[in-house]
């Protein structure tokens, strides 16, 4: 019996035109009128991710930035595992070395160095999302969009780490220019033991603490609502969410998912397209 699901956003619950299906929707509202527990897993921000899901009957639980911000239903932080402050400067000095574009996730917001380089990200991620999109539509969009996100742009993050009280919860990076020094900075960030290297997409790499994980986090939620790690279903695509499926009892892949992911999951449900989280969550009301 499936008590507590838990799913991954981009590329999970959300379509190639970052929305939530009327159908995920509904079916989701569903479960929970069935008893079933619902929780977002996701690398966004509490910020980011709470518009997507207004539409829900309930107010879900929420896993932020891959386990490193957990807030209850009365969105109070219940979990917050920042970066130490060696890892912290470690990462940022590979990231810089390699010479790769990265922003820092504060408990004061987000931040960037460039506005520039920013929205260069934001015409990659749409083109991505929506490999049909021509450069000059991606550009207007992601122009028009710029100014309404909650970014803070610092001439230099050192100065940042100064500021008394900031702490950083996730580095982002991005490989904007495809290059090969990438895969190395990776690995080269991998070395680091209190430091877990994930990704949420085929250009990103995400930095956390070690204990900051999807799968963790999941655990602990469990725990304080009474169940068994048996009785969750976690739903992923990438490796931001290895931890969670493996965790889970049922771990779901969605279509679209890494071979990495399908590899681990016990069930693989259809694409991110194809509304595949209403159907895992179909199937997880089946086995009730």
């Amino acid at each position: 019996m499936i008590k507590l699901i838990a799913s991954d956003m981009d590329g999970t619950l959300l379509n190639q035109q970052s929305r939530v299906s009327a159908l995920n929707i509904a079916t989701i509202n569903q479960a929970h009128a069935q008893g079933i527990k619902f929780a977002i897993a996701t690398g966004r921000t509490l910020d980011e991710a709470r518009p997507f899901v207004r539409k829900l009957n309930f107010q879900p639980d929420f896993i932020t930035l891959n386990g490193a911000l957990v807030y209850n239903q009365q969105f109070e932080p219940v979990v917050q595992i920042p970066l130490r402050h060696l890892t912290l400067q470690h990462s940022i000095q590979i990231l810089q070395k390699y010479n790769l574009y990265f922003e820092l996730v504060t408990n004061a917001g987000l931040y960037s160095n460039s506005r520039q380089l920013r929205l260069q990200n934001m015409i990659k991620h749409l083109q991505h999302l929506n490999p049909t999109l021509l450069y000059k539509k991606a550009f207007s969009q992601a122009t028009a969009r710029l100014p309404s996100l909650k970014i803070h742009y610092v001439p230099d993050y050192q100065q940042l780490l100064q500021t008394k009280n900031i702490k950083v919860f996730k580095i982002i990076a991005f490989n904007l220019q495809d290059s090969p020094d990438f895969t190395d900075a990776k690995q080269e960030l991998a070395l680091d033991d209190q430091a877990i290297i994930t990704s949420s997409g085929r250009n990103n790499l995400e930095i956390n603490d070690r204990q900051a994980q999807k799968g963790l986090a999941l655990k602990k939620l469990a725990q304080q609502l009474g169940f068994d790690l048996k009785e969750v279903m976690a739903i992923g695509d990438n490796l931001n969410d290895f931890s969670m499926i493996q965790t889970a009892g049922v771990g779901v892949a969605m279509g679209n998912a890494l071979p990495e992911i399908k590899e681990i999951a016990q069930y693989q449900t259809a694409t991110n397209v194809q509304d595949g989280v209403a159907q895992a969550v179909h199937y997880a009301r089946q086995l009730q």
